[in-house]
């Protein structure tokens, strides 16, 4: 029976379980990917105490210090959680099931695909949503981003490193990235931005040779490409808890309170999963820590009874 039960194994799960650790509650912390998404990130320089650093890099030292207490990882996706008439929670894997008292989903979210002809066909075929594993195979070629966010800007630079021509291609009239990497694209003159244009098919039949467009672009609707990297955003992967009873908005983001408290008593959430205008490494780890200090104040207030029971 672990106090704690931290769904999700990237930063945000990895802070809450060493503060958890700190306030003398046990705790375990399941997922499927190690680090989480930030893993993907090539280049992490507004995670505050390091000036610059891989995502892969940051979680490390994240976990590394919360083995530095007593800590227990599963690396396992979690089919379920059930939640029974005395409070105990049941985590329930493919081959597990573990009990807890209280819940964290730091779940994140998974990539939105571009919902386009030609997308299913070539994926891994030309299509990707992962520069960092992708780039070196598009040495010397001509690829596009579809997408305005930081996160877009963020995969144009780090593949303009092995393509000559790097185009982003954005719906809005103009893209989204932080200010210091918006300085960074108008000043890399292998990338070109296209706005009020729309991505509608990716053409190709062993391979991606280009993209088709809703608007003309140099009196064409075509595009030449090698290579289609995507980066329209992300779904929050709330299901799990919203089956709970969990409570979330029209985007499926898990709605909490500045402590990081669900609708649910012993429910907590933190991270990309939940209702945040801004998402970062950062304000997630602080919503983990928030999240690990209300189920310590929770287990303290609360009488739990369990009695094991076989299941059928």
């Amino acid at each position: 029976m672990y106090d704690l039960i931290i769904v999700g194994s990237g930063v945000t799960g990895y802070a809450a379980s060493m503060y958890a650790a700190r306030l003398g509650l046990t705790s375990l912390v399941i997922g499927d990917v190690e680090g989480g998404t930030i893993t993907l990130t090539d280049d992490v320089a507004n995670y505050p105490g390091f000036i610059q650093l891989t995502g892969k890099e940051l979680a490390k030292k994240l976990k590394d210090h919360a083995l530095d207490y007593i800590v227990d990882f599963e690396t396992d996706m979690v089919e379920d959680v059930i939640r029974t008439d005395e409070k105990i929670f049941y985590v329930i894997t493919e081959s597990k099931t573990f009990f807890a008292k209280t819940i964290l989903f730091a779940t994140g979210m998974e990539e939105r695909e571009l919902k386009v002809p030609g997308h299913d066909e070539l994926r891994n075929r030309g299509v990707s949503y992962c520069a960092l594993c992708d780039a070196p195979l598009f040495q010397g070629k001509t690829v596009a981003v579809v997408g305005g966010s930081d996160s877009a800007a963020k995969e144009a630079l780090l593949l303009a490193k092995y393509s000559p021509k790097v185009y982003i291609i954005y719906r809005g009239k103009q893209i989204r990235p932080e200010p210091i990497n918006a300085a960074r694209i108008q000043k890399e003159e292998k990338i070109e931005v296209i706005t009020e244009t729309n991505v509608i098919e990716i053409l190709g039949s062993q391979r991606v040779t280009g993209v088709k467009l809703d608007n003309s672009y140099n009196g064409s609707d075509t595009l030449e490409l090698d290579g289609v990297f995507i980066a329209i955003g992300g779904i929050p992967m709330s299901g799990l808890a919203k089956k709970l009873g969990v409570e979330t908005n029209k985007k499926k983001e898990i709605i909490i309170d500045r402590a990081s408290r669900t609708n649910i008593p012993g429910i907590f959430a933190a991270g990309d999963v939940v209702e945040s205008e801004f998402k970062q490494a950062i304000t997630g780890v602080a919503e983990g820590v928030h999240a690990a200090y209300q189920a310590y104040l929770y287990v303290n207030e609360n009488e739990f009874v369990y009695t094991c029971q076989q299941s059928e």
